[in-house]
């Protein structure tokens, strides 16, 4: 059995639609960047961490996930209030940045992880798009102040890598890791 930990509904629809079954355990942890630490440092350590912190037997396969979108070297995680969301689609504005999620997968005491990038471009939106689209609500709880696969679909005018990777999870990525560590859907 797969254990997800992960509250996220996107990733939950990700692997529900891939046809892998699993269940939700989470359990929370700080996620805050350490100092010095790389984005791509940052995404792996956190779904280490994710992974690690949820109780599982040794059978399950622990599956967590972390994704933060990155410009100019900094960190657009989720943002606090409407005005943090216009700060950062204001940032992404007409260019380009990068989505990252690390991804860790726990079984029988072995640990696979590895991080996944996708370089995402934004169209030039007016003051006004980004105002509209900051206060319908979409931006929270999302990295960078985005969802790729809603509202925000209008503005992206190139995905460059996995596109299920900017929306929370890289089942490719992720199912070939599951393979490695000896999963099989027949074992569901």
């Amino acid at each position: 059995m797969i254990v997800l930990a992960s509250q996220s509904p996107r990733r939950k629809e990700i692997l529900t639609r891939a046809g892998i079954p699993f269940v939700v355990r989470v359990s929370g942890i700080d996620e805050v960047p350490g100092l010095g630490e790389s984005p791509a440092a940052y995404v792996q350590r956190l779904a280490q961490e994710k992974a690690a912190a949820v109780e599982c037997s040794p059978e399950e396969f622990v599956l967590a996930a972390d994704t933060t979108v990155v410009v100019d070297d900094e960190l657009l995680e989720k943002p606090h209030s409407e005005a943090d969301a216009i700060r950062m689609l204001t940032r992404l504005n007409g260019r380009d940045h990068l989505v990252l999620t690390g991804i860790c997968l726990l079984h029988h005491g072995r640990t696979w992880s590895s991080v996944e990038s996708t370089t995402v471009t934004f169209a030039t939106m007016t003051d006004q798009e980004i105002q509209l689209y900051a206060a319908s609500g979409e931006p929270f709880d999302k990295a960078g102040g985005y969802a790729i696969q809603g509202l925000a679909s209008k503005f992206i005018t190139r995905v460059e890598g996995c596109y299920l990777n900017v929306v929370g999870l890289p089942m490719a990525a992720v199912y070939a890791m599951l393979k490695r560590a000896g999963y099989s859907l027949a074992l569901g």
